[in-house]
């Protein structure tokens, strides 16, 4: 028996050094000092690739995805998200290219909820209506972060805790988003929470795609498809009214693939409320499990971008607030629906709209979810 042992370790510590070096061969990840706060406080950036070229840079101010480079279908290697070439530009107003969104993605109405009969009152940072954790949200602090290392994946770990009454909401949050890499090209967010007091929690990434890789395109003739049947409509401050559409018959039906641009121009009162498409898609799979959730393909590249989530929803933005006075990477001016967003999320404003699925978060429990971007070529 002691001889088997031997034998089977033996077998075991051989193979690590080969599994090791091939893994290394697969996967990498990059660490340098990216700039500094005004404070002086140093921020990093971690740059992740595999084989195939697809690659991730990260800073770990804001969990803002700086680039993301993947192969057209000649496999030509080009930048599919929208930001800035330096730390600089981050710290000037932003559209959130690429960050973490928290404490709440998306709106909250007039900038207050309730919970067991006390009010909390929230910035006003988009018109009479709080958006995306306020004015400093998740995308204006520095997380600590740490790299991943696995066979399959690189990664960083980010970690931040936000204190009770940040930005006014109650308690304090410990938050983990874990960005990983893959040998497949899927590029993975898993979000994790944990609170003190009863808080209410809605994370996102707000990362913007251009898969044609030249942001001077416009995402129009990108080819849209959403597994949803039903939407959120809004008022004209685009908070939902609280209830379900169906999409089937409307410009809102992405259920087949179309093109984003075919009907984006109609004469349609909540298309004219979002200057476009700037709506939230609940999707007809609501087990929590991880499922299919949209795809977009580029077809002049011929790139290819699946989603996958355990969320209930998806906010499709079609980058209508864009008009050039943002000079993005290479000096390019990021003009009108230059980019587009997949906000994998709950949906808005559920703190006043009870029949919305909860995003309450109470001691003792765990918020958690996770999203896939995966990239391929057709």
């Amino acid at each position: 028996m002691r001889y088997s042992l031997l034998i089977f370790l033996m077998i075991v510590f051989s193979c690590t050094p080969s599994e090791k070096a091939e893994n290394e061969k697969q996967l990498s990840i990059e660490i340098k000092e990216w700039g500094k706060l005004p404070n002086g406080q140093t921020v990093q950036l971690f740059t992740l690739s595999n084989a195939n070229g697809v690659s991730l840079s990260i800073t770990n101010y804001g969990g803002i995805v700086t680039s993301i480079f993947a192969p057209d279908r000649e496999g030509k290697l080009s930048d599919v998200t929208l930001g800035f070439d330096n730390l600089e530009g981050y710290l000037k107003e932003t559209p959130y290219f690429g960050a973490i969104v928290g404490r709440y993605g998306n709106r909250i109405a007039n900038g207050t909820f309730t919970l067991d009969g006390n009010t909390y009152t929230l910035a006003k940072n988009n018109g009479k209506n709080h958006l995306h954790g306020g004015e400093k949200g998740f995308d204006k602090v520095v997380w600590d972060a740490e790299k991943i290392e696995g066979k399959d994946q690189v990664g960083v770990q980010l970690s931040y805790l936000s204190k009770d009454r940040e930005e006014g909401y109650p308690g304090n949050l410990n938050v983990t988003v874990t960005y990983t890499l893959n040998t497949k090209n899927q590029w993975k967010i898993d979000y994790k929470a944990t609170t003190d007091k009863k808080t209410v929690v809605n994370l996102t990434n707000h990362a913007y795609f251009n898969l044609t890789g030249e942001p001077k395109n416009a995402v129009l003739n990108h080819e849209l498809s959403i597994a949803a049947s039903h939407f959120l409509p809004v008022d004209s401050t685009l908070i939902p009214l609280g209830e379900l559409k169906e999409v089937s018959g409307t410009p809102f039906d992405f259920i087949i693939p179309k093109k984003i641009g075919s009907r984006v121009e109609e004469d349609d009162t909540q298309l004219n409320y979002g200057r476009g498409y700037d709506h939230c898609w609940v999707f007809d799979d609501q087990s929590g499990k991880m499922k299919f959730a949209a795809s977009v393909f580029e077809p002049a590249s011929g790139r290819l971008m699946n989603v996958y989530t355990t969320e209930p929803a998806v906010q499709f933005y079609g980058g209508n607030f864009l008009n050039g006075t943002l000079i993005g990477k290479g000096g390019t001016p990021y003009q009108f629906r230059t980019g587009m967003c997949l906000e994998t999320q709950h949906y808005p404003n559920s703190p006043n709209q009870p029949e919305f699925p909860s995003t309450v978060l109470n001691p003792g429990e765990v918020y958690q979810s996770s999203t896939i971007y995966e990239f391929i070529t057709k």
